[in-house]
């Protein structure tokens, strides 16, 4: 498989990505600028972490009016992988391809470590490689992560197994019910405010990230394959 990691301005993870998918996978991986406006020849796209356009209105705010924003939209519509971690969890919720919003953290400043997740559903494409209520290591780094929906539409996450990680040893930042990523109802695509991509080495502290992106690519790639 061929990744697009899509570079905005201030994007700063970017990099990580990039060693996660062509070191911890094997597979095919580029940098491609917020400016493109064609995502031809690739089979995934990887929203990275950062402080895209400094984070001005609210984070991801700007980001999704970026010309390459209308071919990621494009890659949802046609069923095709698409990853967003922390500032790409928060572009891809401003450009309604996930439902809710991203609040500033409920203690008001920066967090930047080590979190306890539990895999609430491991039947999604992207976490096949993990088994249910699987805790992980996996570290987060943001300001705005404190996922906010209302009723109506936690109820339809909670119907449609959408929620895919939540919290587990701690609420850090406020998220309800302990959300720390999510997938859409087709299934192919998805945000978390942790970071797996710096979690795919034990020199990292952690290797738990790393069979995220292995779910990714061995299933994925499979329907790639087949088609």
């Amino acid at each position: 498989m061929r990744f697009a990691v899509i570079q905005f301005p201030g994007s700063n993870c970017d990099v990580d990505l990039l060693h996660a998918i062509k070191d911890g996978t094997g597979e095919e991986a580029e940098y491609v600028p917020h400016t493109a406006d064609s995502l031809d020849g690739f089979d995934g796209v990887l929203l990275p972490g950062g402080f895209s356009y400094g984070d001005y209105l609210r984070s991801g705010a700007i980001s999704r009016f970026s010309n390459v924003m209308s071919e990621v939209k494009r890659f949802a519509e046609d069923g095709k992988p698409v990853f967003g971690t922390c500032n790409g969890f928060q572009i891809l919720v401003e450009a309604g391809l996930l439902p809710g919003a991203l609040q500033r953290n409920k203690q008001l400043h920066f967090i930047c470590k080590p979190t306890e997740l539990k895999v609430a559903n491991n039947t999604t494409r992207f976490t096949s490689e993990y088994a249910k209520d699987e805790q992980l290591t996996i570290p987060i780094a943001h300001g705005e992560g404190n996922y906010y929906c209302d009723d109506e539409t936690l109820k339809e996450l909670e119907t449609n197994n959408q929620i895919v990680f939540t919290y587990a040893s701690e609420n850090p930042n406020g998220s309800v019910a302990d959300i720390a990523g999510i997938i859409n109802k087709k299934g192919n695509v998805l945000g978390m405010m942790p970071h797996p991509e710096r979690a795919v080495e034990d020199l990292l502290g952690s290797s738990d990230g790393l069979r995220f992106f292995q779910s990714m690519v061995k299933n994925f790639a499979k329907e790639t394959a087949d088609v």
